[in-house]
């Protein structure tokens, strides 16, 4: 489903409370920017509150988190710091924001996530649409400079799109998503212990097992880092693979293609041979560039630690729970097998 027509787009006079939940694990450096963004919005400031979740961070963040507050409350942004210490997990961290929000739209972005300035307004407006529970908005790279950040921008790698053609169900990154805090109560929050795939998982109850339609707001934008070094890259790729195990497990997702050596050894020697000399020739005659190069190597190595993640990992017993909201406010842990009925 695609964004909502002009004719559903929300007066501003009757813009829904919307609650920004972001959580936040050793974000001190990110910070600042992110503060920026969020004062920067054009969302009414009356109409939205900024829920800054810290996840038991070991740097400056929760002591950031109050003097921001502070501040930004002196300008008429809301904003509230929060803490999970109990679960080392953001979705953990997600739903500590999603229990203390008051707003009939909840939304999600990350602390290293750059929200540009119009990117709420158009998030929340495919929700003039009552048939709609959960708006995915896009993501976009900063501009990068190094080898990596230039293959994963080629690539495309951050984009929504990607996600949203998933071949077993269309879902949005928790960079950029929104639901109606309604949808809540019929299919439970995230499940608090998994590490990877929640946001997957936590779309695909939705639209699996409720009526409720998606929309994606392709001009919603926030901005985000590509991984810069081989570290980052790496621990990417594989937490990728890990999370494709955890949805095998919990949905039946089909398992990815394991890599093997003999696939190795020949992508390589075809690169040495026969795409090597061509990208170089290209190169000295200005028509490609350094990423062009080293393209086949740097994909060999994405797909060798995303199989090595989905090879050497099973989901934990706890992943499978799921908290649920109560009508009074409470909350429960509930197995998969106890998950909500389908709506009539």
């Amino acid at each position: 489903m695609t964004s909502s027509p002009l004719s559903l787009a929300i007066h501003e006079a009757n813009l829904p409370k919307v609650s920004v939940i972001v959580p936040i694990y050793n974000g001190e450096a990110d910070l600042p920017e992110l503060m920026a963004c969020l004062q920067a919005q054009t969302y009414p400031r009356e109409r939205v509150e900024y829920l800054l979740v810290d996840n038991n961070s070991r740097d400056r963040t929760a002591s950031l988190l109050q003097t921001s507050a502070a501040a930004l409350q002196a300008g008429g942004v809301h904003l509230r710091p929060l803490s999970e210490k109990q679960i080392q997990s953001s979705y953990a961290a997600r739903n500590t924001g999603i229990r203390a929000a008051i707003g009939e739209i909840v939304v999600f972005t990350d602390a290293d996530c750059r929200p540009l300035p119009g990117w709420l307004m158009a998030l929340v407006q495919p929700f003039a649409d009552a048939a709609v529970g959960l708006v995915v908005g896009e993501i976009q790279a900063l501009s990068g400079q190094t080898l990596l950040e230039q293959y994963a921008d080629r690539q495309d790698t951050l984009s929504q799109k990607h996600t949203l053609a998933h071949s077993f169900c269309p879902y949005g990154q928790t960079a950029n998503l929104a639901v109606r805090y309604e949808v809540l109560k019929e299919v439970g929050l995230f499940r608090p212990y998994l590490t990877t795939g929640g946001d997957a998982d936590f779309c695909w109850r939705i639209l699996r097992q409720t009526t409720w339609q998606y929309a994606f707001a392709e001009q919603a934008i926030v901005q985000h880092r590509h991984r810069t070094t081989l570290k980052e890259f790496q621990s990417q790729w594989r937490r990728y693979g890990t999370s494709n195990r955890y949805l095998h497990e919990l949905h039946g997702v089909a398992l990815m293609r394991d890599i093997t050596w003999q696939e190795v050894s020949y992508r390589l020697s075809r690169w040495v041979l026969k795409e090597l000399p061509i990208a170089t020739g290209k190169i000295l005659a200005g028509k490609a560039t350094l990423v062009d190069l080293v393209n086949t190597p740097i994909g060999l190595l994405s797909s060798w630690h995303r199989a090595s993640g989905q090879r050497n990992t099973k989901l934990p017993v706890e992943a499978k729970q799921i908290v649920q909201l109560e009508d009074e406010g409470s909350i429960k842990l509930q197995n998969d097998e106890h998950t909500n009925p389908r709506r009539s």
